[in-house]
């Protein structure tokens, strides 16, 4: 991403710079080229007068309503502001892309993940706050985890909590951008123990036998079993980067890159094999340098699967080719 700005700078360096940022330029591999997936144009309906901003987290709950969090009106920069957004940053969709409702206007800062729990409660991370929230469905705060703008890495402090995924038993927070770990509490907030040595531990998901963790910035995905015991580290294709996850079923994952090796955004749809290995690639990306920036992902109970795209300012709702489920439902008799 820094060679975006190499160009403003050429007046100011001599010419042997010059000819050494332009080799670098040269340098870079060209875009992969993978088939592009059409998505759903007309989903979900934004309301008149509803801010819609950089959309971070998406989540679906058991009757295939979407949760979406977005910062409205806001972008990322640092140092983080102090105030909270004024917007409701939750919207909650139908399945058609109805707008259910809206609500979380004067709670958040830099809000990032959004997930629901078995019982439908809603988990929001916010990295500015340094806080991991549980609402009820209508938005009302139930508990609080962290200390409001305290960045630690112990049993009561985040370093900007990314996301959250559950057990039985078992809250886990991908636990962050600062700190290196997944953190596990008890449904009540009550600290269990921490693991890992991720560099950007982005997003946590699970299924009947795996936790698998999205490890951002050392360009892998890392695969647990329930005792938090590594089983596997499946390194991204050319050293892409990993922003979301969720199991398909059978040892499957379906993953969506933020950026690519050279650090250029975009929005890659893998799909990997229980032995890692990729079984399709997908561009679901805006045309334009840049234009997109796939960051978080979620499956329906319907089979529909929603990413959110940052620097598009949108969810999309897509479903896979047949033969890519076909493959799945196969895998899981």
């Amino acid at each position: 991403m820094e060679t975006k700005y190499a160009n403003a700078a050429m007046l100011a360096i001599g010419p042997g710079l010059l000819f050494a940022l332009s080799a670098c330029d040269a340098a870079l591999p060209p875009r992969e080229e993978v088939p592009r997936l059409a998505v759903d144009a007309g989903w979900p309906t934004i309301p008149a007068g509803a801010k819609f901003g950089e959309v971070s987290a998406v989540d679906v709950d058991a009757a295939g309503n979407v949760w979406v969090l977005h910062r409205a009106g806001r972008k990322w920069a640092e140092p983080f502001p102090k105030e909270p957004i004024p917007e409701p940053a939750v919207f909650k969709f139908s399945p058609d892309g109805k707008l259910l409702a809206q609500w979380g206007a004067g709670l958040f800062v830099m809000p990032h993940g959004i997930s629901i729990d078995p019982a439908g409660k809603v988990w929001i991370t916010d990295v500015a706050r340094e806080q991991v929230m549980r609402f009820s469905p209508e938005g009302a705060l139930e508990l609080t985890l962290g200390e409001r703008g305290v960045t630690r890495q112990d049993a009561g402090h985040f370093g900007r909590p990314a996301d959250v995924a559950f057990l039985p038993g078992r809250v886990l927070v991908a636990d962050g951008y600062v700190n290196t770990r997944v953190a596990a509490f008890a449904p009540d907030g009550t600290f269990i123990r921490d693991w890992g040595d991720f560099k950007v531990a982005h997003a946590v998901a699970v299924d009947e036998a795996h936790i698998y963790v999205a490890d951002r910035e050392n360009a892998r995905i890392q695969i647990f079993d329930h005792a938090d015991k590594l089983l596997a580290s499946w390194p991204s294709l050319a050293g892409n980067h990993t922003y979301g996850l969720k199991p398909l079923g059978g040892g499957r994952l379906l993953a969506v890159e933020g950026r690519d090796g050279a650090d250029r955004n975009g929005a890659i749809l893998r799909v990997y094999a229980a032995d890692g290995t990729t079984e399709a690639s997908y561009d679901i990306g805006l045309p334009g340098e840049d234009a997109s920036l796939g960051h978080d992902i979620a499956i329906g109970p319907d089979g529909h699967i929603y990413v959110t795209d940052v620097a598009g300012g949108r969810v999309v709702r897509l479903s896979l080719p047949a033969h890519v489920n076909r493959t799945n439902a196969d895998q899981s008799r």
